[in-house]
């Protein structure tokens, strides 16, 4: 099983797991979802985010049209996915918000993407602001749904993350592939740290869902 297969498992045992668990009672007899569980899930995911994203990001610049599309196709259905795991702690309404907050987050990105190979610094500046706005908003949600989610921090967090998108666009555009290679890994850390600081904050909102073995 490759590990975009490994992931989706763990999400669906994930989503199910959790799902019991906010019915009430009748879901005492199963095993709540683990802290690391729900960690790996969220690390997975936000690094499929990445995964994706690079995709279009390199076929916009090779204009490998079939590629786009699929690609862009699995972003979507990633974004999708990310939004799915809150829905046992916040519903299917806050779901769908979060979900539409990602296809903008994405679509900023992709709309810098395409201003980068057309040369257009003033597509670049309208993506930038798009995307700052869409940070803002992100920010706003996920601060409003959980007290540990601070507004600033998820600003932070999702501020560096476009930025490590932005270096990793014009780098590709410039066959840059040496430093192309550096940032991939800083940006796949960081969604670490946006995955890992997501899982805290819903394991300190909400305890009982969780064993009693916590994140320090």
């Amino acid at each position: 099983m490759g590990p975009i297969h490994r992931a989706m498992a763990v999400l669906i045992l994930a989503v199910v797991g959790l799902g019991c668990a906010h019915q009430g009672r009748s879901g005492a007899g199963l095993n709540p979802l683990g802290v690391s569980d729900m960690k790996a899930v969220m690390r997975d995911l936000w690094s499929g985010h990445n995964f994706w994203i690079r995709n279009v990001v390199l076929d916009h610049t090779t204009n490998n049209r079939k590629a786009l599309d699929f690609a862009e196709k699995a972003v979507t259905a990633n974004a999708k996915q990310i939004a799915n795991v809150f829905t046992p702690f916040y519903g299917e309404a806050a779901t769908e918000q979060l979900f539409a907050l990602l296809v903008k987050h994405y679509g900023a990105i992709k709309a810098y993407s395409e201003a980068t190979v057309a040369g257009s610094k003033s597509l670049q500046d309208a993506a930038l602001a798009d995307y700052a706005s869409n940070t803002d908003e992100i920010a706003a949600f996920l601060s409003g749904a959980n007290r540990y989610l601070p507004k600033a921090t998820v600003q932070g967090l999702f501020a560096a993350h476009g930025a490590h998108h932005v270096e990793l666009i014009n780098e590709l555009q410039a066959e840059d592939y040496g430093h192309e290679a550096e940032t991939w890994q800083a940006m796949q850390q960081h969604v670490y740290a946006i995955a890992d600081t997501l899982t805290t904050a819903l394991e300190k909102q909400f305890p009982a869902k969780f064993p009693s073995v916590h994140i320090q």
